[in-house]
């Protein structure tokens, strides 16, 4: 049997990792400013890490959600403490676009409507409601087409105010940065009047912080920085740092019923063990606080070259877009100077590395990128 061939992959094959390097087969060491995906939060291979789960293992690594599990409650007791939403709810599921699937699935439930307003350049998963809200037609299938929603410039508040008046609206989705759409940060504003709009309309807001949450923004939400509490928030990637796990914060306010939602593997013992490890060193290790002082020393540093068209992002979620297509420059950085970083579209690298990173490595980074970019 073959792999279904649907990733364009490049000739590397890493096959070890620790904290923000990463080893290839041939022995070769790597700067990883991706972190797959923004999904490396704590670095690779930590040391705590590794004995949560391992430990975990040895005792008991899955059963079903029809009985209880305490590290379920451990695990949502260390979330709202840290993230400042303890008087919220939490859901567990496997990964962000399944967060998204069930906070929009919420939504319909609790407003019996179905419409979904979300924003051009935006990525929520490829479920079947997230990716219909998604703003990319190559990856709607037919199956997807079929859902009930309005995509709006982000940022458009009077476009906003304009659909959420006809009161046939569910739901408003938003990214706390946009990750796919080039990390682009909605404006505090346009935040803060979706969520007076949607009070006043009957809608629900619900942030996706599945890319910008878990501290990656240097406050644990990105949309924190507007003094907003939404609805519904998700979570995913950074919160188990490769290990799949995904989440759905719900307001007090929005009570469940038994059969609401549901998974298999949402919630179970490695899962647990992997998210609350993170949490633990997070916390202890002060990684929201060095995403903003690392990212905040990238952001300064980066200012001052010319060739960027566009500096975009907050935190170690940065964006940085060309005039000129950026697939030259990021091989370059990858196979020449050892430099993992990310690209969307055709002209934007993404910096999203471990949130571990040091000053010391971000300087690294600039100065290689000082020079590949004054020699392209």
């Amino acid at each position: 049997m073959n792999l279904f061939d649907v990733y364009p992959l490049y000739d590397l094959t890493p096959v070890s990792a620790m904290g923000c390097t990463i080893t290839d087969k041939n022995g070769v060491e790597y700067l990883d400013l991706y972190g797959g995906h923004a999904v490396i939060s704590v670095g690779h291979s930590h040391p705590h890490y590794l004995e949560r789960i391992t430990d975990q293992l040895k005792k008991i690594g899955f059963y079903s959600n029809s009985v209880q599990n305490p590290m379920q409650e451990e695990l949502a007791s260390k979330l709202g403490e840290l993230s400042g939403y303890g008087d919220y709810s939490l859901f567990l599921c496997n990964s962000g676009a399944e967060a998204n699937e069930n906070a929009l699935k919420l939504a319909s439930f609790l407003t019996g409507k179905k419409r979904i307003v979300a924003f051009d350049k935006s990525f929520h998963g490829r479920t079947s409601a997230a990716v219909a809200v998604t703003d990319n037609p190559k990856i709607i299938a037919p199956l997807n087409d079929v859902h009930d929603r309005v995509i709006l410039p982000l940022n458009d508040v009077e476009a906003l105010r304009v659909t959420l008046a006809t009161g046939e609206v569910a739901a408003v989705l938003v990214e706390g940065i946009q990750g796919v759409g080039g990390c682009r940060v909605p404006d505090p504003r346009f935040l803060q009047d979706a969520n007076k709009l949607c009070k006043e309309n009957g809608a629900l807001l619900i942030l996706d912080e599945v890319q910008s949450g878990y501290g990656r923004s240097g406050k644990f939400f990105a949309h924190q920085y507007a003094g907003i509490r939404p609805d519904v928030i998700t979570v995913a990637k950074g919160m188990g740092n490769g290990f799949p796990i995904g989440g759905v914060l719900i307001a007090p306010e929005l009570k469940p019923w038994h059969g609401m939602l549901g998974t298999t593997f949402g919630g179970n013992y490695l899962a647990c063990a992997a998210g609350l490890a993170v949490l633990e060193i997070m916390e202890r290790e002060k990684l929201v606080e060095n995403a903003a002082n690392v990212g905040g020393y990238l952001l300064a540093e980066l200012a001052s070259f010319k060739q960027i068209k566009e500096i975009r992002g907050k935190g170690l979620m940065i964006g940085l877009e060309f005039e000129e297509p950026v697939v030259a420059l990021r091989k370059k950085l990858l196979f020449e100077e050892k430099i993992f970083t990310g690209v969307t579209g055709t002209h934007v690298i993404r910096i999203l590395p471990p949130l571990t990173l040091t000053k010391n490595d971000a300087t690294r980074f600039l100065e290689t990128f000082s020079r590949v970019v004054k020699n392209m």
